[in-house]
């Protein structure tokens, strides 16, 4: 069982890691340096000896591996990111980077995307440390840079120069899953990601004849661009279940007592009110259009235009997806993936699924634990490189009325105290004997 240490830990490395400004911008604008730093310093303090490691100058990964009571069993991958998205000040009720704790709460970016589960991880090592614990896999710590980008700093760097460092992982945890979704009848959800959609960030080109703003022409590239932007932003995607969603349904209509008919999965995700919620973005396909960049003046008509769209994908869904984006753009635009990430997909019926599940239940007996998919990706892309299968267990018990998913990216990021103590208890149980 985690100590008082412990909790009183998670609560200030959790605000420690916030105050350190690690705002990831793209375009290697970001430095996690001395997150990494910090990191690394918790670790060494637990008898670990962490490697810091950098692909490129101030952008650090952490690795630390812990060894495990039974050497014939796979070692489990635990990982989080250091760096956080932007954050504009005026915005916040408290600054983003200040780490305030105030009525229970700790407040800013990171503070749920990913830094309270980076100060759960370290408290958890470091109780064991002080208990004498060992857990019975071989665990690798590794705290990554770049995240929030392309995660060529990060994760993918680790995963293609450092392969080394996770000799004999099979699974890991990371972000994202076993935090309470409250339905809005008194019952709390606590879903565990076992999927991801893949990632495909596309790049829209179109061409056509540059001239005058007065004259007729039928060759204008923003034209072109907005119609291939108009289809694509329609486009009605069919639905396409996978095992983890089909999981997902059938354990959310047990829940409310509502027949499992996939032949209607519109009339049954309306069926399940706002628990829908957990589904519904991961039932399909989706293009998002995001950004439009075109022209220099208004009375030039520009010779090209470039749109740019958020594109995810299910397990098994990226031909249909190239498919798809080929005939929505048509002939007189061109695309390109400016990122592509794999689709991940984790069995349901592993025991590394229920020692996760079991976990939550012991310390919240009343919830009701269900698989899902994430409809976003994680650095668990990038180690399923290497043959990690990769859960969403970041375990929070949330109040009602606290929106955590709103909460990624969003403002006033915060965290409550109770959360952070909940997660270190469960991420305890479950690591000493996954």
């Amino acid at each position: 069982m985690a100590d008082q240490q412990a909790l009183d830990e998670v609560v200030r490395f959790t605000s420690d890691l916030i105050r350190i400004d690690t705002t990831n911008r793209g375009g290697g604008d970001c430095r996690e340096r001395p997150a990494a730093e910090y990191a690394a310093e918790q670790l060494a303090g637990a008898g670990l000896e962490p490697l810091m490691l950098e692909r490129t100058e101030g952008r650090t990964n952490v690795v630390a591996r812990i060894e495990g009571s039974d050497p014939s069993a796979d070692a489990l991958l635990v990982h989080g990111h250091l760096d956080v998205v932007p954050a504009e000040a005026a915005d916040w009720s408290v600054h983003p980077f200040s780490g305030e704790i105030r009525d229970g709460v700790v407040w800013g970016r990171g503070a749920v995307d990913m830094k309270n589960m980076d100060a759960m991880i370290l408290a958890v090592v470091r109780s064991w440390a002080r208990q004498g614990v060992r857990p019975r896999r071989d665990l690798v710590i590794a705290f990554t840079a770049d995240e929030e980008a392309s995660a060529e700093d990060g994760s993918g760097f680790l995963a293609d120069e450092h392969p080394e460092l996770f000799e004999g992982c099979t699974e890991g945890i990371s972000e994202s899953g076993a935090f309470t979704f409250h339905d809005g009848a008194g019952r709390e959800i606590y879903p565990i990601a076992a999927g991801e959609r893949g990632t495909g960030w596309l790049k829209l080109t179109a061409r056509g004849r540059a001239g005058h703003g007065s004259k007729v022409n039928k060759e204008n590239a923003v034209t072109r661009l907005a119609a291939a932007v108009t289809r694509i932003g329609e486009h009605e995607w069919p639905l396409r279940l996978t095992p983890t969603v089909r999981a997902a349904l059938a354990e959310l209509a047990a829940l409310y007592g509502i027949e499992t008919d996939l032949t209607d999965v519109d009339a049954l995700l309306e069926k399940l009110g706002p628990a829908a919620k957990l589904v519904e973005a991961t039932v399909r396909n989706s293009a998002n259009p995001t950004m439009l960049e075109a022209g220099y003046k208004l009375n030039v008509i520009p010779g090209e235009a470039v749109a740019y769209v958020d594109g995810r994908y299910l397990p098994g869904g990226e031909d249909e997806f190239r498919t798809t984006l080929d005939l929505l753009t048509g002939p007189d635009v061109d695309w390109e993936f400016s990122h592509r990430e794999v689709a991940l997909q984790a069995p349901v019926d592993s025991p590394t699924y229920a020692g996760m599940r079991a976990a939550v239940e012991e310390f919240a007996p009343w919830g009701h634990v269900v698989p899902y998919c994430m409809s976003g990706g994680t650095d668990a892309k990038q180690f399923s490189r290497l043959g990690i299968t990769g859960y969403g267990f970041a375990p929070l018990k949330l109040p009602e009325g606290f929106d955590y998913q709103a909460l990624f990216h969003g403002v006033d990021e915060r965290v409550p105290v109770e959360a952070l103590h909940f997660g270190v208890r469960v991420l305890d149980r479950f690591l000493r004997t996954a």
